[in-house]
Protein backbone atom coordinates (compact mmCIF):
# COMPACT_ATOMS: atom_id res chain seq x y z
CA UNK A 1 0.00 0.00 0.00
CA UNK A 2 2.96 2.31 0.53
CA UNK A 3 3.68 2.23 -3.18
CA UNK A 4 0.14 3.42 -3.89
CA UNK A 5 0.41 6.30 -1.44
CA UNK A 6 3.61 7.41 -3.13
CA UNK A 7 2.27 7.09 -6.66
CA UNK A 8 1.32 10.74 -7.11
CA UNK A 9 4.90 11.91 -6.67
CA UNK A 10 6.77 8.88 -7.99
CA UNK A 11 9.48 9.17 -10.58
CA UNK A 12 8.21 6.66 -13.08
CA UNK A 13 9.59 5.08 -16.19
CA UNK A 14 7.62 3.26 -18.81
CA UNK A 15 8.07 1.83 -22.24
CA UNK A 16 6.21 -0.74 -24.17
CA UNK A 17 6.39 -1.96 -27.66
CA UNK A 18 4.65 -4.42 -29.86
CA UNK A 19 5.82 -6.51 -32.72
CA UNK A 20 4.95 -7.02 -36.36
CA UNK A 21 3.33 -10.11 -37.79
CA UNK A 22 0.60 -12.41 -36.64
CA UNK A 23 3.06 -14.85 -35.12
CA UNK A 24 4.16 -12.71 -32.20
CA UNK A 25 4.44 -14.75 -29.01
CA UNK A 26 5.84 -14.58 -25.51
CA UNK A 27 9.51 -15.40 -25.02
CA UNK A 28 11.62 -16.33 -22.06
CA UNK A 29 14.92 -14.92 -20.93
CA UNK A 30 16.27 -11.37 -21.04
CA UNK A 31 17.89 -11.56 -24.46
CA UNK A 32 16.43 -14.04 -26.89
CA UNK A 33 13.24 -15.97 -27.61
CA UNK A 34 13.23 -19.24 -25.75
CA UNK A 35 13.11 -21.26 -28.97
CA UNK A 36 15.62 -19.16 -30.91
CA UNK A 37 19.27 -19.02 -29.96
CA UNK A 38 22.20 -17.23 -31.64
CA UNK A 39 22.57 -16.39 -34.45
CA UNK A 40 19.02 -15.08 -33.93
CA UNK A 41 20.35 -11.54 -34.38
CA UNK A 42 21.66 -12.53 -37.81
CA UNK A 43 25.02 -13.79 -38.99
CA UNK A 44 26.25 -10.32 -39.93
CA UNK A 45 25.98 -7.96 -36.97
CA UNK A 46 27.88 -4.81 -38.00
CA UNK A 47 30.92 -3.75 -36.01
CA UNK A 48 30.38 -0.04 -36.65
CA UNK A 49 27.86 1.29 -34.18
CA UNK A 50 24.39 2.37 -35.17
CA UNK A 51 23.37 5.89 -34.10
CA UNK A 52 19.89 6.85 -32.92
CA UNK A 53 18.59 10.40 -32.61
CA UNK A 54 15.43 11.27 -30.70
CA UNK A 55 13.76 13.59 -33.21
CA UNK A 56 10.40 14.32 -31.58
CA UNK A 57 8.75 13.37 -28.29
CA UNK A 58 5.06 14.03 -27.69
CA UNK A 59 2.57 12.87 -25.10
CA UNK A 60 1.46 13.11 -21.50
CA UNK A 61 3.65 10.15 -20.53
CA UNK A 62 6.91 11.69 -21.73
CA UNK A 63 7.24 15.39 -20.90
CA UNK A 64 10.24 17.21 -22.37
CA UNK A 65 13.52 15.87 -21.09
CA UNK A 66 12.14 12.61 -19.66
CA UNK A 67 12.95 10.21 -22.53
CA UNK A 68 16.36 8.97 -23.70
CA UNK A 69 17.69 6.43 -26.20
CA UNK A 70 20.85 4.31 -26.04
CA UNK A 71 22.41 1.62 -28.26
CA UNK A 72 24.04 -1.51 -26.85
CA UNK A 73 27.79 -1.86 -27.32
CA UNK A 74 27.37 -4.93 -29.51
CA UNK A 75 24.62 -3.46 -31.76
CA UNK A 76 22.17 -6.20 -30.82
CA UNK A 77 19.65 -3.90 -29.12
CA UNK A 78 18.64 -0.37 -28.31
CA UNK A 79 16.81 0.92 -25.27
CA UNK A 80 14.41 3.77 -24.61
CA UNK A 81 14.25 5.06 -21.05
CA UNK A 82 11.51 7.16 -19.48
CA UNK A 83 11.54 8.91 -16.12
CA UNK A 84 7.96 10.21 -15.82
CA UNK A 85 5.48 7.73 -17.29
CA UNK A 86 2.75 6.78 -14.80
CA UNK A 87 -1.01 6.26 -15.06
CA UNK A 88 -3.22 6.18 -12.00
CA UNK A 89 -6.83 6.43 -10.87
CA UNK A 90 -8.41 7.13 -7.51
CA UNK A 91 -7.40 9.27 -4.54
CA UNK A 92 -4.92 11.98 -5.55
CA UNK A 93 -5.55 11.55 -9.27
CA UNK A 94 -6.84 14.09 -11.78
CA UNK A 95 -9.47 13.28 -14.38
CA UNK A 96 -6.78 12.69 -17.04
CA UNK A 97 -4.28 10.67 -15.01
CA UNK A 98 -5.92 7.34 -15.86
CA UNK A 99 -4.37 7.39 -19.35
CA UNK A 100 -0.85 8.39 -20.38
CA UNK A 101 0.65 8.10 -23.82
CA UNK A 102 3.88 8.81 -25.66
CA UNK A 103 4.81 9.15 -29.34
CA UNK A 104 8.49 8.91 -30.27
CA UNK A 105 10.08 9.58 -33.63
CA UNK A 106 13.59 8.14 -33.94
CA UNK A 107 16.14 8.80 -36.69
CA UNK A 108 18.16 5.58 -36.87
CA UNK A 109 21.44 5.60 -38.78
CA UNK A 110 22.85 2.13 -39.41
CA UNK A 111 26.29 1.14 -40.71
CA UNK A 112 26.72 1.15 -44.47
CA UNK A 113 25.55 -2.03 -46.16
CA UNK A 114 23.23 -3.22 -43.39
CA UNK A 115 19.57 -3.17 -42.48
CA UNK A 116 17.75 -4.18 -39.30
CA UNK A 117 14.43 -5.37 -37.91
CA UNK A 118 13.07 -5.30 -34.37
CA UNK A 119 12.88 -8.97 -33.38
CA UNK A 120 11.88 -8.80 -29.73
CA UNK A 121 10.92 -6.42 -26.95
CA UNK A 122 11.23 -6.77 -23.18
CA UNK A 123 9.29 -4.39 -20.96
CA UNK A 124 8.63 -4.35 -17.24
CA UNK A 125 7.40 -2.12 -14.45
CA UNK A 126 5.55 -1.92 -11.18
CA UNK A 127 1.84 -2.08 -10.54
CA UNK A 128 -0.42 -1.44 -7.59
CA UNK A 129 -3.97 -2.39 -8.52
CA UNK A 130 -6.78 -2.68 -6.02
CA UNK A 131 -9.03 -5.72 -6.21
CA UNK A 132 -11.25 -5.11 -9.22
CA UNK A 133 -8.96 -2.53 -10.90
CA UNK A 134 -7.46 -3.18 -14.34
CA UNK A 135 -4.26 -1.90 -15.96
CA UNK A 136 -3.51 -2.06 -19.69
CA UNK A 137 -0.37 -1.37 -21.68
CA UNK A 138 -0.50 -0.87 -25.45
CA UNK A 139 1.94 -0.05 -28.22
CA UNK A 140 2.70 -0.22 -31.90
CA UNK A 141 5.70 0.73 -34.00
CA UNK A 142 6.45 1.26 -37.66
CA UNK A 143 8.93 2.68 -40.14
CA UNK A 144 8.05 6.03 -41.69
CA UNK A 145 6.02 5.50 -44.86
CA UNK A 146 5.06 1.93 -43.98
CA UNK A 147 1.88 0.54 -42.49
CA UNK A 148 1.66 0.53 -38.70
CA UNK A 149 1.88 -2.74 -36.83
CA UNK A 150 -1.09 -4.29 -35.13
CA UNK A 151 -1.59 -2.80 -31.69
CA UNK A 152 -0.61 -5.21 -28.94
CA UNK A 153 -2.27 -5.05 -25.53
CA UNK A 154 -1.23 -6.56 -22.21
CA UNK A 155 -3.81 -6.61 -19.42
CA UNK A 156 -3.13 -6.78 -15.67
CA UNK A 157 -5.93 -7.47 -13.19
CA UNK A 158 -6.02 -6.48 -9.54
CA UNK A 159 -5.27 -7.24 -6.86
CA UNK A 160 -1.65 -6.58 -7.79
CA UNK A 161 1.19 -5.17 -5.71
CA UNK A 162 4.35 -6.31 -7.45
CA UNK A 163 6.73 -5.91 -10.36
CA UNK A 164 5.42 -7.01 -13.73
CA UNK A 165 7.21 -8.03 -16.91
CA UNK A 166 6.08 -8.89 -20.42
CA UNK A 167 8.02 -10.03 -23.47
CA UNK A 168 7.20 -10.27 -27.15
CA UNK A 169 9.01 -11.64 -30.14
CA UNK A 170 8.33 -11.99 -33.83
CA UNK A 171 8.77 -15.15 -35.83
CA UNK A 172 11.89 -14.91 -37.99
CA UNK A 173 9.86 -15.30 -41.17
CA UNK A 174 7.65 -12.35 -40.17
CA UNK A 175 10.38 -9.78 -39.42
CA UNK A 176 9.99 -6.43 -41.16
CA UNK A 177 13.32 -4.86 -42.10
CA UNK A 178 14.04 -1.22 -42.78
CA UNK A 179 14.29 -0.55 -46.53
CA UNK A 180 17.87 -0.73 -47.83
CA UNK A 181 19.27 2.46 -49.30
CA UNK A 182 16.72 4.69 -47.56
CA UNK A 183 16.57 6.59 -44.30
CA UNK A 184 13.20 5.88 -42.69
CA UNK A 185 12.50 7.24 -39.21
CA UNK A 186 11.19 4.74 -36.70
CA UNK A 187 7.99 5.59 -34.78
CA UNK A 188 6.94 4.16 -31.41
CA UNK A 189 3.46 4.87 -30.02
CA UNK A 190 2.65 3.68 -26.51
CA UNK A 191 -0.15 3.97 -23.98
CA UNK A 192 -0.59 3.10 -20.32
CA UNK A 193 -4.11 3.06 -18.83
CA UNK A 194 -5.64 2.22 -15.45
CA UNK A 195 -9.34 1.64 -14.79
CA UNK A 196 -10.90 1.53 -11.33
CA UNK A 197 -13.20 -1.25 -12.49
CA UNK A 198 -15.17 -2.53 -9.50
CA UNK A 199 -12.77 -0.97 -6.96
CA UNK A 200 -13.73 2.23 -5.13
CA UNK A 201 -11.74 5.20 -6.55
CA UNK A 202 -13.00 7.49 -3.78
CA UNK A 203 -11.05 5.63 -1.12
CA UNK A 204 -8.22 3.86 -2.98
CA UNK A 205 -5.51 4.54 -5.57
CA UNK A 206 -4.41 2.17 -8.33
CA UNK A 207 -1.50 2.78 -10.70
CA UNK A 208 0.73 1.22 -13.33
CA UNK A 209 4.22 2.42 -14.13
CA UNK A 210 7.68 1.48 -15.27
CA UNK A 211 10.08 1.90 -12.37
CA UNK A 212 12.77 0.17 -10.33
CA UNK A 213 14.68 0.60 -7.11
CA UNK A 214 17.16 2.91 -8.83
CA UNK A 215 14.49 4.88 -10.68
CA UNK A 216 16.03 4.15 -14.07
CA UNK A 217 14.48 1.44 -16.23
CA UNK A 218 14.68 0.98 -19.96
CA UNK A 219 12.74 -1.21 -22.36
CA UNK A 220 14.94 -3.22 -24.67
CA UNK A 221 14.36 -3.64 -28.41
CA UNK A 222 16.22 -6.71 -29.69
CA UNK A 223 17.52 -6.38 -33.24
CA UNK A 224 18.03 -8.74 -36.15
CA UNK A 225 20.55 -7.65 -38.80
CA UNK A 226 20.92 -8.44 -42.49
CA UNK A 227 23.32 -7.30 -45.18
CA UNK A 228 21.73 -5.29 -47.97
CA UNK A 229 21.99 -7.15 -51.28
CA UNK A 230 23.60 -4.22 -53.12
CA UNK A 231 25.74 -3.01 -50.22
CA UNK A 232 23.57 0.05 -49.56
CA UNK A 233 22.61 0.98 -46.02
CA UNK A 234 19.16 1.23 -44.51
Amino acid sequence: MSRALAAGGAIAAFLLATLTGANAQAFTGPNLPGTAQPPYFGDDVPTDKMVIELVTVNGSGCPAGTAAVAVSDDNTAFTVTYSDYLAQVGVGSTSTDFRKNCQLNLAIHVPQGFTYAVAGVNYRGYGYLEDGAVGTQKAQYYFQGQATTDQRTHTFNGPLDDNWEANDTTDLASLVYAPCGEIRNFNINTELRVSAGTSDPTTTTSFMTMDSTDGDVSTTYQLSWEKCPDGSGA
